[in-house]
């Protein structure tokens, strides 16, 4: 019985959706079906069952150069895919998701869609499960916050989607704030109350406050739910900043986590050893995104990734330029793709601790500390020069232009899959939650400044003793780089119609993504967005 829901549900979602990922499809169903009671899997929480594939489908688009980080990071002001000649053009989808000048055909729009879907639809098969393979309390809960989340992407990126479920498999569209209530009642389920408040009393809630950052406590959940009010307003016209600053606060007070500052260390894996000026250990802000990441006092809630059964993050490959392979020694020649926007590297003052963690910058050496050389180079200098100015963003993008990203450190003699877990909910950015929460609420953006200023501090600039809009949403941005939260940042601040580096496009009707041309197609229901 197993095996034939299993096989409905993808013929519902999956077929239903027109999702053609049949590499996912099949990982996912051989992952679940043969997870065996008693033995380390391969999600490190020793046995996974039932959980392993819903947590699993975390990882499509996530950390790599498709769906839900590309579609967050790309349209934004901090970074860009410039096209080299022949390199990375791939059918004009990357300067179209700067320019703003996407269509519903746009392959990261597709993928973004199958993605969430696709989590969707292992957390609906768990959620379905019967006798001795029913999930317990904790499981349930646990699942339908999952499902929660995956659904809070489709709200956020897409709008107008359709709330499939384990008991209603063919739903109609719904609109953007009935999938709104959704998630709302579905977190709220899950933590066991009827709604956020002053006074959280979490007694009842079938979630566990135990560390666990590949699984969902209460505190990843109020995470979620805080991510959710913070966007209430531009989700449904309905401010909802004081829930946001009560789920982050109670994050705050009562869990265990900390923010990792100076004393909080992991060892630099992309330390050479021939170069003395490579540090031996990686601290504070830093060593949030090492590639030991796993027990990071400040993570909450991430996605485990690693080289062998947890593959999919490959910041690497997409930004390093080919021959920094002989950096840091990698298995594979990387693919140069992925640049920072200059005007945003910019943006980082001088000594700030976040800037040397984020970018790759200058002249690149080897392995052994020596001049790294690119005999193909575009000008009569052949050694790799990373300059934050970028010529043009196409056709004939210089090859070294553009600060590389580096926020999740490279390995020496590293594969092109990473070791490095992905954050979805962390310390630092609850601070940032509850002080925006707290400063919209009351109308006044000093009242941030508590939660902005043990940012600055552990990133090493001075404390600011006043603060606006413009002066938060670029604090926020050098603390979230990489994140996969610069899109939703702008849209909430009313900045993603603005101009900046090769792009003018100011349509409005763009805060949301197009529904994928295939699924219009293949759904008689499912209505476009406005605009499309």
């Amino acid at each position: 019985m197993k095996r034939l829901f299993k096989l409905t549900l993808i013929s519902t979602v999956f077929i239903a959706f027109s999702c053609t990922d049949l590499d996912d499809e099949l990982e996912d169903t051989i992952t679940e079906e043969f997870s065996i009671d008693g033995l380390p899997s391969a999600d490190g929480e020793g046995g996974g069952g039932a959980l392993l594939a819903p947590f699993s489908r975390l990882r499509a688009g996530s950390a790599g150069n498709s769906g839900f980080f590309a579609l967050q990071g790309v349209p934004g002001d901090d970074m860009a895919v410039p096209q080299k000649g022949g390199d990375w053009f791939d059918g004009g989808i990357w300067i179209a998701l700067h320019r703003h000048t996407w269509d519903p055909a746009n392959d990261r729009v597709e993928e973004g869609w199958n993605d969430a879907y696709g989590g969707v639809g292992e957390c609906n098969t768990a959620l379905a499960l019967t006798g001795d393979e029913a999930l317990d309390a904790n499981q349930t809960a646990q699942v339908r916050a999952l499902r929660a989340y995956f659904y809070w992407r489709l709200l956020d990126v897409y709008g107008n989607v359709k709330i499939v479920t384990e008991t209603n498999p063919t739903p109609p569209q719904v609109d953007r704030a009935q999938v709104f209530d959704f998630v709302e009642s579905e977190l709220l389920a899950a933590l066991g109350i009827p709604a956020v408040t002053a006074d959280i009393d979490l007694s009842g809630s079938d979630l566990t406050t135990d560390v666990s950052p590949y699984r969902l406590n209460q505190y990843g959940t109020l995470g979620i739910l805080a991510k959710l009010y913070l966007n209430a307003e531009v989700y449904t016209g309905t401010p909802r900043y004081q829930e946001a600053d009560w789920a982050a606060t109670y994050i705050i007070d009562n869990g265990p986590y900390q923010l990792c500052a100076a004393g909080c260390t992991e060892p630099n894996l992309s330390r050479r050893p021939e170069v003395e000026s490579d540090p031996e250990t990686l601290e504070g802000y830093a060593a949030i995104f090492a590639p030991t990441n796993e027990n990071n006092p400040e993570i909450i809630w991430s996605i485990q990734y690693d080289i062998a059964s947890n593959t999919g993050m490959n910041f690497s490959q997409m930004t390093l330029h080919g021959p920094s392979q002989l950096t840091f020694g990698l298995d594979e020649a990387p693919w140069n793709g992925f640049v920072t926007l200059e005007e945003f590297y910019n943006s980082y003052e001088d000594g700030d601790l976040r800037k040397e963690a984020n970018f790759l910058v200058g002249p690149q050496t080897d392995f052994s500390g020596n001049p790294l050389l690119d005999f193909a180079a575009d000008d009569d200098d052949l050694q790799v020069n990373y300059t934050p100015a970028i010529n043009e963003l196409e056709p004939n993008a210089l090859r070294q232009g553009g600060a590389r990203m580096k926020k999740f450190s490279f390995e020496v003699l590293g594969r092109a899959d990473m070791n490095n877990d992905m954050p979805i909910v962390r310390l630092g950015d609850v601070h940032l939650m509850r002080g925006e929460a707290r400063a919209r609420a009351a109308g006044d953006w000093n009242l941030s400044l508590p939660d902005v200023n043990a940012i600055r501090t552990r990133a090493g600039v001075s404390t600011l003793g006043s603060i606006d809009a413009d002066e938060f949403l670029a604090e926020r941005g050098r603390e979230m780089f990489q994140e996969s939260s610069r899109r939703i940042d702008l849209i909430r601040f009313g900045k993603f119609q603005d101009s900046w580096w090769e792009k003018t496009n100011a349509d409005a009707f763009r805060n949301l993504m197009p529904i994928p041309v295939d699924q219009i197609n293949a759904v008689d229901d499912l209505t476009q967005n406005p605009g499309y």
